[in-house]
């Protein structure tokens, strides 16, 4: 029978002997290294699949534990701000532990996949004219006035159980990875793996710490670009967010390992999801993709990778978004008609046949 992240890491998370077990089978999740790209830029690229989490995505890793202590604390109904993820997290936890779950969204910004999980998931969702970081506003004054347990990653306990990422890492590896990239929206996941990897170190479990890239959206970087963005934009809706909860968390994780913010365009990360599926096999939503178009940015600028270890942390799976994915993959499909001898033209070609363009 698997072990929970509670087993295996119990020594490092704020249990008592009134936290309530909770688990969907979180964490444990993948890291696979790069066949192609190591090659190709003479290094050791890892990729952290966190979209093989329960249901696709990280803030599982943290979710388990935020309900628990929402259990733990006599609490009958959560609420989250979502873009997509922590909407289909909180809704699916909320489920199997029978606690009411209520998700405030920005109209029109969130991914169908992601969307439709929290409804099958049977949470109270509620749209709002306006951006993530006003239905976080939002959150945080109905939450104080109706008694509702918050599991954003403002919660710190999110942030406690997203930690364990690093601590999986550290364990596959046998040591720290000397560079790691990883999106950036509000700010959590960044600054828990820093976490994480700063309480490893001081157990002196490993030596050293990595160096932090955290990746934004062009027009989405408040980070980068040292100001709140009132309207925030990108393909990569995860990461639409414009003004970080967690910014001075991560500001840290960034400014004590050296490290570096940086953003990189709506073109460069859908090129990105595109390498990632045809070179390595691995298909993650958009948000993830940007942690590798970031390494591909650095390269391309004169960033020495030569054997070094670096890690990618892929955040959701590609399944979560498949408006984006269909959008500029569809004109891929060579249509023919059933005839054989139409089919293996089309093969040797790729490209349709008149008789399929005329009937379709």
């Amino acid at each position: 029978m698997k072990r929970t992240l509670v087993d295996y890491y119990k020594e490092f998370l704020p249990l008592n002997s009134n936290t309530p077990q909770v688990t969907l089978g979180e964490g444990f999740t993948p890291l696979v290294k790069s066949n192609n790209f190591s090659k190709e830029f003479g290094c050791n690229i890892y990729f952290k699949l966190e979209g093989c989490n329960p249901t696709g995505s990280f803030k599982d890793r943290g979710m388990f534990l935020a309900l628990a202590k929402a259990i733990e604390n006599n609490k009958n109904k959560i609420i989250c701000a979502s873009t997509g993820n922590t909407s289909a997290s909180a809704a699916a936890y909320g489920a199997r532990y029978n606690l009411e779950t209520i998700v405030i969204i920005p109209s029109g910004k969130i991914a169908v996949g992601k969307l439709l999980q929290a409804m099958v998931y049977g949470a109270k969702i509620i749209s709002i004219k306006g951006n993530f970081d006003q239905a976080l506003l939002a959150v945080k004054n109905i939450a104080e006035s109706m008694d509702i347990e918050i599991v954003n990653s403002i919660n710190p306990y999110r942030l406690e159980g997203q930690k364990t990422g690093a601590f999986e890492i550290v364990d596959s590896l046998g040591k720290s990875p000397d560079l790691q990239f990883m999106p950036v929206g509000n700010a959590g996941n960044i600054s828990s793996y820093y976490k994480g990897y700063k309480e490893y170190k001081e157990k002196k479990i490993s030596s050293e710490m990595p160096v932090f890239y955290g990746i934004q959206a062009e027009k989405s970087a408040p980070l980068v670009d040292g100001k709140v963005i009132q309207n925030p934009s990108t393909i990569a809706t995860a990461i639409r967010i414009g003004n970080p909860a967690s910014a001075e968390l991560a500001k840290e994780a960034i400014n004590k390992s050296k490290g570096e913010f940086l953003k990189v365009s709506d073109k460069e990360i859908i090129n990105a999801q595109s390498l990632l599926a045809n070179k390595e096999g691995i298909f993650c939503e958009p948000a993830s993709a940007a942690s590798f178009a970031g390494l591909i940015k650095k390269i391309n600028s004169g960033l020495d990778v030569k054997n070094r270890i670096i890690v990618c942390i892929l955040t959701g799976n590609g399944l979560k978004d498949p408006g984006n994915a269909e959008k500029y993959l569809s004109s891929k499909i060579i249509k023919t008609s059933p005839d054989p001898k139409s089919i293996q033209n089309a093969i040797y070609t790729g490209k349709s046949t008149n008789f399929f363009k005329r009937i379709f």
